[in-house]
Order: structure tokens, then sequence, then C-alpha cells
């Protein structure tokens, strides 16, 4: 019996350990890529977005796993659903002052 509580009294810290690392960054790591992916799925024909390397592009057709954009009046291109940054309108870039 008293072994029990020795073992209990030295994994409680780690328990609370891991319940705040958890709570800090597990958690809100999940949330954000839950909103990102419902943007990324919620995308339609004349969304304009940004792609992670630094594209500004219109949204011509979702499919799939990819959108048909279009990156000016002259240039199409297919884009992966994994490389979208964010919508523009939803999350412009802030300039520091």
């Amino acid at each position: 019996m008293n072994q029990t509580k020795d073992i209990l009294t030295s994994l409680l810290p780690l328990l609370v350990l891991f319940l705040i690392f958890y709570f800090l960054i597990i958690r809100p790591q999940r949330v954000q890529a839950k909103k990102h992916k419902e943007m990324v799925e919620g995308l339609q024909k004349g969304d304009k977005i940004v792609t992670q390397g630094g594209l500004i592009c219109e949204v011509i057709k979702p499919e799939s796993n990819f959108f048909k954009v279009k990156l000016n009046d002259n240039i199409e291109a297919k884009l992966s659903k994994n490389h979208v940054a964010y919508k523009l309108e939803d999350q412009a870039p802030t300039e520091g002052n």
C-alpha cells in the first residue's frame, strides 16, 4: 500500500506536466489546423488566396486535392490544397510600424 502511494506521488508531477503541455501546445495547434482545413475546404471560385510561397492568386475551380488558380489574366496553374496559407480577405498581413 505504501509502495502504491510512492508510485502515484512520483507520477503526479509527470501527469501535471503532460496536461500543461497538452493545453498550451497540442490543443491550440489542433484547433488551428482544424480551422485552416475548414477554410481550405470552403474556398470557392473567385476567392483570393495566398500560397505558402507568397503568391497571391484567385481560385478558378476547386478540385479534390487541387485548386485551379489564376495568377494573372494570362497564367493559370494547379495548386495543391496543402499549400494554401490563407484566404486574403480573412487574414491580411500586418505591416510593422
